[in-house]
């Protein structure tokens, strides 16, 4: 029975979908202007595990995944103009780059990526209808925007009173707002801004509606579950709940999901702060199933602390779990008995990925168990169990040998100059040659590779 903590009633509860041959998710994508950070990696990651157990729990076919994508905003206007080019290129090329960067961390693509602009008409016509039913109200200079007052409940996923959020608002002096705590749906266009054109003039639409029309209008009015970081929680997520649930009159989403922070020297990883490390940066250092590794080893809930150390003792664990597997046939595993039993309650404890990583590790110490008796056969059964664990969380999928050759780094020798030195090495070593088996030795320590000679085979892996 999987259970999930749900922020709107702040606990776990028992995750009943509405329909079990139709579960839906949406979760806030990404802001097209610049390359993902770690933290955005956290969020594609962490909702790509939650995605892949309820495909196991429900059926490939049962699961509908949409994550949209933001391509018009404030930034992404700032940075076409700063770099003097259309705000669509400016989007579709980092759109691209946004896609390799999830490619390479191992996360399957939702069934939808619906981009803000193509919805520009739902997004019309839900502002239209917020107007009609005394919710919204345009303002002289051609914006319209949402009167929170008249919203019953506002405030109930973050927990913040509308009353003290009105105390301490602060107005200003050109204010066109009936209310500080009142937000924009739709915005006037400025002098060379993109915009659309709308009953109230021509313009472009608010951050959060943009959410709220393309889930109802690819879900429903009513969905199974809503996800997203967990700075999102206010304003964004819960301006969503005020226009889809006063829009339709139904429940907008029965189950928040919010991922913790990436943290940097005890601050949120983000742009703003100037402290975040690019996917691609990162992917220099270390293996893309290294930093899925450390996304997925804490809870998903918990802030995650960005360090060497950390990635470090990810990349520690994934080596172990190769080593394991060293040396054995590939077999498929049962999914059945006190290993199976424990790894899939921890994922249906609120995606315990922490957890579900303890049980992986006592696999790996009843695989070498096997293994130190000789009992070969008995061992490859039980990698496969690992196996199956790790591809449920989207790792070990690479074959052994690969992944201890690890990356080249840049300049430096490659596969196949590893390979033909290890060649001359072994042919030094036969013929007595001290020298030049030392120098050999001497390469490969400076390059960073370590070699295992064991059974008359030479394997090696790069540190």
């Amino acid at each position: 029975m999987l259970q999930i903590y749900n922020s709107l009633s702040k606990k776990k509860e028992k995750f009943t979908p509405l329909n079990p041959n139709n579960v839906r998710m949406y979760v806030c994508g990404m802001t097209v202007y610049d390359y993902c950070h770690l933290g955005h990696a956290r969020v594609l990651v962490v909702f790509d595990m939650v995605y892949r157990h309820l495909r196991k729990l429900y059926g490939e076919k049962s699961v509908t995944y949409i994550r949209n994508i933001t391509d018009i905003d404030d930034k992404i206007i700032k940075r076409a103009n700063e770099n003097g080019e259309d705000f669509n290129a400016l989007t579709g090329r980092f759109i691209d780059e946004m896609n390799k960067d999830s490619d390479a961390l191992g996360v399957i693509r939702p069934d939808q990526e619906p981009r803000a602009t193509a919805y520009i008409g739902q997004i019309i016509e839900m502002v239209q209808t917020l107007i009609e039913k005394g919710l919204a109200y345009a303002a002289n200079n051609g914006d319209v925007y949402y009167d929170v007052s008249k919203f019953e409940g506002y405030g109930k996923l973050s927990g913040r009173s509308l009353n003290d959020m009105q105390a301490g608002a602060r107005v200003e002096i050109d204010e066109v707002k009936d209310d500080p705590m009142d937000f924009v749906l739709w915005k006037a266009a400025k002098p060379g801004e993109p915009y659309w054109e709308s009953p109230w003039g021509n313009g472009r639409p608010g951050w959060h509606i943009e959410c709220s029309a393309m889930s109802t209008h690819c879900l429903g009015d009513s969905f199974d579950i809503h996800g997203g970081g967990m700075d999102l929680k206010f304003p964004h997520h819960e301006n969503e709940i005020a226009q889809s649930e006063g829009a339709t009159g139904k429940c907008f989403a029965h189950t928040w999901m919010h991922n913790g922070h990436i943290m940097v020297d005890q601050e949120k990883m983000s742009k703003s702060l100037g402290n975040f490390f690019t996917v691609r940066d990162v992917l220099k250092k270390y293996s893309a199933e290294t930093v899925r590794a450390f996304i997925l080893s804490s809870h998903y809930r918990s802030p995650l602390n960005y360090s060497q150390d950390n990635l470090d003792q990810a990349k520690g664990s994934l080596d172990r779990f190769y080593t394991a597997l060293r040396d054995l046939p590939v077999l498929a595993g049962t999914e059945s008995g006190e290993y199976a039993t424990r790894f899939y309650a921890a994922l249906n404890d609120d995606f315990n990925t922490a957890e579900a990583f303890s049980v992986m590790f006592d696999v790996v110490k009843e695989i070498n168990r096997l293994k130190g008796e000789g009992k070969t056969q008995a061992a490859a059964e039980i990698a496969g169990v690992l196996r199956g664990f790790g591809a449920q969380l989207g790792l070990l999928q690479q074959d052994v040998d690969g992944y201890f050759r690890g990356l080249a780094s840049e300049g430096g020798l490659s596969d196949a100059d590893i390979e033909a030195l290890i060649v001359q090495r072994n042919q030094a070593r036969a013929d007595k040659n001290w020298a030049e088996a030392d120098r050999i030795r001497d390469v490969f320590k400076a390059e960073g590779i370590i070699l295992e000679d064991a059974a008359g085979k030479t394997s090696w892996k790069r540190s």
